[in-house]
């Protein structure tokens, strides 16, 4: 793992220094990224009436984005060559790019879904390659700062840039979102060609060694982490409106000042987070925040049952903590699979364990509510969750120490 207790002493001017201007390029892509992640469910209804298709068949549309951003990228990562880190990650935002700007030429609704996948995959790479670059050209003591500015970038990117770009297709068109995308990536791109450095290249190792980290328990108990957290925090994003309908008692509220605290806390999260990254060890940070996050989700109904404005506390808390979770968690598997070669693609398993997490979350919360279980049982179920991801931190950080 990380040496975080030498960090601490290290002199203070050190940790303070700037960060690399590569860092803020590589978060500046993290930007277009959050915005692609989520600008499609708004866009779902334009979209459907463009191309003559039912909303739900435009919901598909995210689906493949999903699915090739979880399942496509780390399959690609695995395939790239040792040597091609700085290729690897400019050709990954450069994929991402044209595929959104093909995407607002789409002809036809097939065409538009199967160049969201090739967004998805690309965005899922440069992700992962992203954090792991940040990390390498950071100084030893600021890489969890640099992590935090990559997953601010992306917070920022959903929370800011979605509604921006709504805000644009509801003037110019559903495809002028897209474009705003394929712009800003280009921007990042643009910096990176110039600013990103060589970066030191992988081991050369062999597809099947890769896959050898599966078999590793380390790695599999931090990707079960991620997955609980995901289940408990994502899968109960889902669920803020019927929870805000509940505290309401019929009252008309909008749910879209939630939904911003959610994402303002979001961003603060990842922020704040990245110089304790750097000052704690890592499982002991990841173990704090899985107990905010606990807290929070668990004081929803509470506040719910009290006012509905209550809410907004923990939901600040809980988009702090679903947020900046990310952090010490990519910082820790880069720890233990950089020397093995791996670390990029163990970074990628990371990405899909969150978004398998939250179709899992979502699809459990649906079937509760069929079941027409209350909607504040939701969030005590999604804090037990997140709960039992704090058990199983614990028993990794007590096995640590041993």
């Amino acid at each position: 793992m990380l040496d975080s207790s030498s960090s601490i002493s290290r002199a203070p001017v050190a940790a303070t220094a700037a960060l690399p201007a590569t860092v803020y390029l590589i978060a500046m892509g993290a930007f277009a990224l959050g915005m692609a992640s989520y600008v499609t469910a708004g866009l779902m209804p334009m979209i459907a009436g463009a191309f003559a298709v039912s909303v739900a068949m435009a919901a598909q549309l995210v689906t493949a984005f999903t699915l090739a951003y979880g399942l496509g990228s780390p399959l690609a990562v695995a395939l790239l060559p040792a040597r091609a880190q700085r290729s690897g990650l400019l050709w990954a935002l450069a994929v991402f790019v044209l595929a959104n700007g093909a995407s607002a030429l789409a002809p036809g609704f097939a065409s538009l879904l199967a160049l969201r996948a090739v967004a998805g995959i690309g965005a899922g790479v440069y992700l992962a390659l992203g954090i792991a670059a940040a990390a390498g050209v950071a100084a030893p003591q600021q890489r969890g700062k640099a992590i935090g500015v990559i997953m601010g970038g992306m917070a920022s990117g959903t929370v800011l840039g979605v509604p921006l770009s709504l805000l644009l297709a509801q003037q110019l068109g559903w495809a002028a979102a897209l474009w705003l995308v394929a712009f800003l990536g280009a921007l990042a791109l643009a910096g990176l060609l110039w600013k990103l450095p060589v970066l030191p290249p992988a081991p050369a190792i062999a597809l099947r060694r890769k896959l050898a980290l599966l078999a590793d328990g380390q790695v599999l108990a931090i990707l079960l982490v991620s997955l609980l957290a995901a289940i408990a925090s994502l899968g109960m994003y889902t669920f803020v409106a019927p929870l805000l309908a509940w505290s309401a008692h019929g009252e008309a509220l909008s749910v879209t000042p939630f939904l911003w605290a959610w994402g303002v806390g979001g961003i603060a999260g990842s922020v704040l987070v990245g110089p304790l990254a750097d000052r704690l060890a890592a499982p002991t940070l990841t173990l704090c925040i899985l107990l905010l996050l606990a807290l929070a989700l668990g004081a929803l109904p509470l506040a719910a049952g009290w006012s509905a404005w209550l809410m907004l506390a923990p939901v600040v808390l809980w988009g702090a903590a679903g947020w900046a979770l990310q952090v010490p968690q990519n910082q820790q598997l880069l720890a233990v699979r950089t020397a093995q070669g791996d670390g990029n693609l163990a970074i990628a398993l990371n990405e899909s364990a969150l978004y398998l997490g939250s179709a899992i979350g979502a699809a459990a919360g649906g079937v509760l509510l069929l079941l027409d279980w209350p909607a504040w049982s939701l969030a005590l179920g999604a804090a037990a969750v997140a709960g039992l991801a704090a058990l199983l931190q614990l028993a990794q950080w007590r096995n640590a120490d041993q």
